[in-house]
């Protein structure tokens, strides 16, 4: 069966994750917000799905992007969509203590997006950027301080752990999670190349395995495709000068 993700069209953002899985697996699948909603996609085919009673995860709530669907499956939160796709997509080791471990990993990941987002959103995701740009500052500059080195040492420690080797995160092969963390390490040289210049050293693993990723066939042609939608001023990885101390 086709897989179907549900995100908005115009950003990156949390369902990046899932789309860099479904591109280095090669997988059939189709990007429904993206698509012309003549065809019957579309942002509009996506809110209708958000809105839909008899979805269980829409009865009571509108479901909030990304979410896939796989045949009557509908599955929502980045985390969980890839702790469902990994199995099935060979991007997680079969025995179930590293499939949690993975899911562990991919969980810290969404903590750190978080915190990331709010390096330009401190007060209120509703407020604009320039409503909130003295809050902003003094966010990031301890975002940059203390919180990035904070996230980005542990996954390197973790990498240079690993009893299978340092070239992937989970066991010996790649999994969704070195996914994951390229694209970390992607926005962050985005949003804050002047902090990451300075934190790279610290990190030489992180980076290694950021090149490597790059230049896996099928990513590769992903991010030279009109398929990766570029970095912008939209989604969570966002470049403001000031910030970028």
């Amino acid at each position: 069966m086709r897989y179907e993700l549900y995100y908005w069209p115009e950003i990156q953002g949390r369902g990046e994750f899932i789309r860099l899985a479904l591109e280095e697996a090669r997988a059939d699948y189709i990007d429904v917000a993206r698509r012309a909603e003549s065809s019957g996609y579309g942002v509009a085919a996506m809110l209708h799905l958000m809105n839909d009673a008899e979805v269980p995860n829409a009865a009571f709530a509108p479901l909030v992007p990304p979410f896939l669907k796989h045949g009557k499956l509908v599955i929502a939160q980045t985390a969980n969509i890839l702790h469902y796709l990994g199995p099935k997509l060979g991007l997680v080791p079969k025995n179930e203590t590293s499939r949690l471990w993975a899911h562990q990993l991919q969980l810290t990941i969404s903590d750190f997006l978080v915190e990331i987002h709010d390096t330009h959103h401190p007060i209120a995701g509703g407020l604009y950027y320039k409503d909130q740009k003295p809050e902003a500052k003094r966010r990031t500059a301890d975002f940059i301080a203390n919180r990035m080195p904070k996230y980005l040492l542990y996954f390197e420690r973790i990498l240079t752990s690993n009893p299978k080797g340092n070239e992937y995160i989970v066991g010996d092969a790649l999994s969704y999670v070195d996914l994951s963390l390229f694209q970390i390490i992607a926005g962050l040289h985005y949003a804050f190349p002047r902090a990451m210049m300075q934190q790279e050293e610290d990190i030489p693993e992180l980076i290694a395995l950021h090149a490597r990723v790059s230049k896996r066939p099928n990513i590769a042609r992903y991010l030279k495709s009109a398929r990766r939608i570029p970095f912008n001023q939209y989604g969570i990885f966002r470049h403001y000068k000031e910030l970028d101390v």
